[in-house]
């Protein structure tokens, strides 16, 4: 069973940073690519970011590279996101996803039906 919780959002000025973090409390985080998406009021959910099962690749939406990074720890199970030099566009919620599918070292999908898994979110805004 994949449970996922997010945790780190926040209000934070423009320019500045905040850390989210995803912990999955099951047993098969090792074996998944894992995803940011957000969502913003109004708006569609997104795709943020993503990083394949081994680490060893990542994915960025044009709107973050550069700014954010994605990283994982699989003996903690946990994944997350740094971001930096943020703007009032960023406000959002934001959700991790789990995709069971894709191969260990596989570029992860930026497509948010590849993801079988969804946290609950954590809102995130900054304030300009």
């Amino acid at each position: 069973q994949v449970q996922l919780v997010e945790s780190g959002g926040g209000v934070v000025q423009a320019g500045g940073s905040l850390r989210l973090s995803c912990v999955d409390s099951g047993r098969t985080f090792s074996l998944s690519a894992m995803g940011w998406f957000r969502q913003a009021p109004g708006k569609e959910r997104e795709f943020v970011a993503a990083i394949s099962a081994s680490g060893s690749a990542r994915r960025y939406a044009d709107s973050v590279k550069g700014r954010f990074t994605i990283s994982r720890d699989n003996g903690k199970n946990t994944v997350s996101l740094q971001m930096n030099s943020l703007n009032p566009e960023d406000t959002a919620v934001y959700y991790c996803a789990a995709d069971q599918k894709t191969g260990l070292f596989s570029v992860p999908s930026s497509a948010w039906s590849a993801y079988d898994y969804w946290g609950q979110g954590t809102r995130v805004t900054v304030s300009s």
